[in-house]
């Protein structure tokens, strides 16, 4: 969507929890290029309660009414109301900005809808490193992925994977491997934790290929993945300890990434892929 000079482009965000209002802050604060068209939230009192104190004039709007005021739609909410959110947004031609990534997987017949709209869909960073690098080992052949997640316990229960298991994470002692497989099926057992290994998916080799092992450790204080590609270009390993946000299963530099994201669209100079 191309930016006419002098004009900014208006963002809706949808889910006004650690993410969402880290990013309505920001853009409350001033990103040239940018402005607050308004947020969405389940509770739509206590969302306005909460810009309210943050002295954020936004309104809070219905989830489908986000795409008719926004050219850019951020998407931060529980991975059962993505695809509400997501339809509106490429309906209306929008630039889409998903969190949850792994939402998307298991809605991927948006992409199509989306090249026939015009609509974009872009997905941050997010609490990765090294997206760019996956991205241009892609482009030649990459032979394998393998990420390893591992968090405090935390992070971690509730998730529906352990909840179908009826696996606790209360109390232990030690390092536990609580799952091995496919970065799809962890997406969809783990959606509100592992959104960055379906980011990494799409960067890299597809959610079949890419594998994913998801740790449970109460040694640890920080939310940390290594992710390890062997490409015929480069082989590469890379680590990251991202510090949880308000929200343990999130971590900071995620709304941090979404920030980042939505200056590229109006930057002048972009680095990077």
């Amino acid at each position: 969507m191309p930016r006419k000079r002098g004009k900014r482009l208006t963002v809706g965000i949808a889910g006004l929890g650690a993410i969402g209002m880290a990013v309505a802050k920001r853009l409350a604060a001033g990103i040239p290029g940018l402005k607050l068209a308004a947020v969405s939230a389940r509770d739509a009192k206590a969302a306005a309660k909460r810009l309210k104190a943050a002295g954020i004039k936004a309104p809070v709007v219905a989830l489908p009414e986000l795409a008719r005021r926004a050219d850019i739609v951020v998407e931060c909410l529980p991975a059962a109301q993505f695809r509400a959110v997501a339809e509106a947004a490429i309906k209306r031609r929008r630039i889409l900005v998903p969190l949850s990534v792994g939402a998307l997987l298991a809605n991927f017949d948006l992409v199509e809808r989306a090249k026939k709209t015009g609509a974009r869909i872009i997905v941050p960073t997010g609490a990765l490193i090294g997206l760019d690098a996956v991205r241009a080992a892609a482009e030649g052949e990459i032979r394998s992925v393998r990420m390893v997640t591992r968090k405090p316990p935390a992070g971690l229960e509730g998730a529906p994977y352990l909840a179908a298991r009826d696996i606790s994470l209360a109390g232990i002692t030690a390092p536990r491997k609580v799952f091995e497989g496919s970065a799809r099926d962890g997406a969809a057992g783990f959606p509100a934790n592992v959104n960055v290994a379906a980011a990494l998916s799409l960067a890299g080799i597809g959610p079949d290929r890419t594998t994913l092992e998801i740790w449970a450790d109460p040694n640890l204080t920080r939310n940390t993945h290594t992710i390890e590609v062997d490409a015929d270009s480069a082989r590469f390993s890379m680590k990251i300890e991202n510090v949880p946000s308000e929200n343990p299963k999130t971590g900071r530099i995620t709304a941090l990434s979404v920030i980042a994201c939505l200056k590229g669209l109006v930057a002048t100079l972009r680095v990077g892929s």
